[in-house]
């Protein structure tokens, strides 16, 4: 199966399983920066970064969309009606999109859930937005970011 073959599902969907019982993923990403990037469109930081760069909402504009949101730019048949862009970066722009891996069966093996789509995410990942590309950018050093993040299942 190719990665195209995949759809987006949306965080909501992640959050159902991934629960304090089993590690809290749902609730760590619900408190992070990530979910709250397409958000963070709307403040006055980012119109105004916006505006210096001739764009007139960022929460439309293609080269902030990238990296606020999960898929932006993909066309719609790779979205299950579940998903809501507005939930900034979800789950699925680190771990890919979930269609086909979701299941639990599927989620009790590893070899079985990368087969059908699940990444594990690396500095790459998260290099393609954390660069200086982005008119906000800071020094990213994986390591001390990876950490803040972090959300391992538990055993």
């Amino acid at each position: 199966m190719v990665e195209s073959d995949h759809k987006y599902i949306g965080s909501g969907k992640c959050v159902m399983c991934h629960t304090k019982a089993k590690g809290d993923q749902g609730g760590i990403w619900k408190t992070s920066k990530h979910a709250k990037a397409f958000e963070a469109l709307a403040g006055d930081e980012a119109k105004a970064i916006a505006a210096r760069r001739g764009i007139a909402d960022p929460q439309k504009a293609a080269e902030c969309l990238k990296c606020h949101t999960t898929g932006a730019g993909l066309p719609a048949e790779r979205f299950e009606p579940s998903f809501k862009p507005e939930q900034g970066v979800q789950c699925e722009a680190c771990h890919g999109p979930g269609s086909d891996y979701k299941s639990t069966e599927t989620m009790k093996s590893r070899e079985d859930s990368v087969e059908a789509g699940l990444i594990l995410p690396d500095e790459k990942t998260c290099v393609a937005c954390h660069n200086p590309e982005s008119p906000s950018y800071q020094p990213f050093e994986f390591k001390t970011y990876w950490e803040k993040i972090a959300h391992p299942a538990r055993k």
